[in-house]
């Protein structure tokens, strides 16, 4: 009898849950240009779809500024510039987010394996967006905290001592959690999480280009929650 009301217990929540199901295509560039022994710029530009690759959803473009404490440990702090498609009813338009980061990078290798670990704060200034004469417009912003904890892994396919050229094995994951006003946004502590597989080939020391698979589970609004499927192509540099 217990486990009856258990199995419909679950049933009743999957019932009441609403999830979105999409498939996305996003294309990356991760940039790393030294100026001198302690200092380089940071620069990623991003294109992302809109469900089944009909449109253009998202453009992020963050440049940012890196102080190296060592080769393990590194500081950063920038902007990012968020321009993403939204419906409101029938109308369709741009709305464009705003933020400041700082993040607090630590590399480590273990054996052939190259680790990461990346700890970020973003300030948020979400659009508020509003149907006027017919078209999208923007009225005001919203301010939300976020924090983000990402950890990637390079696995090199070759048995060189230095890996400079050949394929490796990527995965990556990272989970973000609102840590101010909540309300802005999905009214939860927990916003999401990306865990990444990917495949890769280092051409040679300074840049990698991979392609790989996303899995981004969004938490939305009471129980609604999206599960998104993305093809990502990547390109890195490091100058």
């Amino acid at each position: 009898m217990k486990k009856i009301l258990v199995i419909v217990f679950v049933l009743l929540l999957t019932a009441t849950a609403k999830s979105q199901q999409q498939f996305t295509g996003w294309l990356a560039s991760f940039n790393t240009y030294k100026l001198d022994k302690n200092l380089s710029l940071h620069f990623d530009a991003q294109m992302r779809s809109t469900d089944e690759l009909k449109n253009i959803q998202t453009i992020l473009l963050r440049p940012g500024l890196n102080i190296h404490f060592s080769k393990k440990v590194i500081g950063s702090f920038g902007y990012g510039f968020i321009q993403n498609r939204r419906m409101i009813s029938t109308v369709i338009g741009e709305a464009v987010e705003h933020r400041v980061w700082q993040q607090l990078l630590i590399n480590q290798k273990f054996g052939k394996i190259n680790s990461s670990h990346r700890f970020r704060l973003e300030q948020r200034f979400l659009p508020v967006s509003k149907i006027a004469n017919n078209m999208l417009e923007q009225d005001g912003n919203k301010f939300a905290n976020r924090f983000r904890y990402f950890t990637r892994n390079i696995f090199p396919l070759s048995n060189q001592t230095t890996f400079s050229k050949g394929f490796f094995a990527g995965f990556q994951d990272e989970l973000f959690f609102n840590i101010g006003n909540n309300a802005a946004v999905n009214g939860k502590t927990f916003d999401q999480n990306r865990l990444y597989l990917s495949i890769g080939y280092r051409l040679n020391p300074k840049m990698d280009i991979e392609t790989g698979y996303m899995n981004q589970y969004i938490s939305g609004r009471n129980k609604n929650f999206s599960n998104i499927h993305i093809l990502q192509l990547a390109a890195y540099t490091r100058f």
